[in-house]
């Protein structure tokens, strides 16, 4: 696997071509680089060719042709999904099976696995291009303003990643990965293990000095936004960029007080494993799609298009970079919402807000609740958890300080998860304490409150 400083200057200045010509530019270009994947998915993946088989030609296809596809079913493929024969699904295991090989490329390919969180693990392959195309694209899509910001974190300390540390996961892997491909950035890392105990992640912080950036999960900044507050944690960051998981405007204000060095504000990086430049963020705030090279859907439940301004059930992804390992119209579970209107920081690309996942909302009978409509934090707790083990079954797990009576902490949490059910007319809802420890993901993310999995 080769890195082209070439190849990704071709990334850069073409993001910005097709950026400067508008709307009619974007849409040409997603369109011609859409019926190119599709073409080479037909020729070179069994899977699709077989999938595609009874479609228009790839020279005029349209993306409302295509079948819908998952994570379940591709994966189940994965022999026949990916467009090199020779990258088969247990030799990828295999490489993955050594943490020595964390962010070593395999061949001419970068591996690495989802967390699982909303079902089976995908196993994520990446060529060169894919690589190019992330770091071309991010610096095409910047203001001036974050361009700034990024020469100055060069320069100014440490930048810590608190992500998962137990697997192959892009969080902790990608950086390695740039190291292994000599990209030439100048940034200095440290990567933080997001499954150890808080308290031992609070020391470690607060003994780096100076400290450029934190880039984390938005549960984990929940969590140091809070040690922060009670002064246990006393850290000077410039900026904190977040991803992975929904980052919501409450915790952006509440980051924001506790963190009164940030000079660039807080980042919200949407993405994921399968496509880590999803979205870029607007100085306005608001998430941009570079539709040139990846498309996103707002889509019901039945995989229809919803009308911008209406919150999705799901959201379909195709990457059109990745030629390897195509992901066309590939369900995320994500909910999203498209601004009706254009954004004030004139950007030409379409610009969306997340709310969510399905796999995340809380199901009990007919009533469907937000995670975020249970508070669960106690002031003699680190973290508190609460798990469903069945329809109308909750458990309640904390990881206390030393100073905290589990008795007081769990009964007043237990009551604070009544008072929300039964607010939404759900009064036989059973709550009961556990002596586990809170479970993080397989990739180092804390949710607060764990659903039951969606049927398959």
């Amino acid at each position: 696997m080769k890195f082209s400083v070439i190849r990704t200057l071709g990334f850069y200045l073409g993001g910005i071509w097709t950026a400067w010509r508008g709307r009619k530019r974007i849409e040409a270009k997603q369109l011609k680089n859409l019926r190119y994947l599709v073409k080479v998915a037909r020729e070179k993946s069994p899977y699709f060719n077989e999938l595609y088989r009874d479609l228009p030609d790839s020279e005029i296809i349209t993306l409302s042709d295509l079948p819908v596809t998952s994570k379940v079913e591709l994966m189940g493929e994965f022999d026949r999904w990916l467009t090199d024969r020779s990258l088969t699904l247990a030799r990828a295991r295999h490489h993955m099976e050594s943490m020595d090989n964390l962010g070593l490329p395999l061949g001419d390919y970068a591996v690495f696995r989802t967390s699982g969180t909303s079902g089976e693990p995908a196993v994520i392959v990446s060529s060169a291009p894919m690589i190019e195309y992330i770091f071309g694209l991010t610096l095409a899509r910047m203001s001036r303003r974050q361009f700034r910001l990024a020469k100055e974190i060069e320069r100014s300390g440490t930048n810590v990643v608190l992500t998962g540390g137990g697997g192959h996961f892009v969080g902790a892997g990608f950086d390695r990965l740039r190291q292994n491909l000599k990209i030439p950035l100048k940034r200095t890392f440290q990567f933080i293990p997001a499954e150890q105990a808080i308290e031992q992640t609070v020391k470690q912080l607060n003994e780096i000095k100076p400290m450029a950036s934190i880039v984390t999960y938005p549960s984990m900044l929940a969590i140091l936004t809070r040690e922060q507050e009670l002064g246990r944690l006393h850290i000077s960051p410039d900026v904190i960029k977040v991803a992975g998981e929904t980052f919501t405007s409450d915790l952006r204000e509440r980051a924001r007080r506790a963190f009164p060095s940030l000079q660039f504000d807080i980042l919200n990086g949407y993405g994921c494993t399968e496509c880590l430049f999803m979205a870029f963020e607007c100085d306005c705030g608001r998430q941009h799609v570079p539709e040139d090279w990846v498309i996103l859907e707002a889509v019901d439940e039945n995989h229809q298009p919803v009308a911008d301004g209406i919150l999705s059930a799901t959201a379909l992804l195709t990457v059109l970079a990745n030629e390897v390992q195509p992901l066309i119209r590939y369900e995320l579970g994500d909910r999203l919402r498209f601004y009706p209107d254009p954004c004030p920081c004139g950007s030409p690309f379409r610009s969306f807000e997340v709310e969510g996942r399905q796999a995340t909302l809380v199901r009990v009978g007919e009533v469907t609740l937000s995670p975020l409509a249970f508070d669960l934090e106690h002031e003699c707790a680190r973290r508190v958890q609460m798990i469903q083990t069945a329809e109308d079954v909750f458990e309640v797990r904390a990881e206390l300080l030393a100073d905290g009576n589990p008795d007081q902490v769990f009964e007043q949490v237990i009551e604070s998860v009544r008072e929300v059910f039964a607010k939404n007319g759900l009064s036989g809802v059973e709550i009961h304490k556990s002596d586990a420890p809170p479970q993080l993901t397989a990739s180092g993310k804390f949710h607060e409150v764990i659903s039951l999995p969606l049927p398959s």
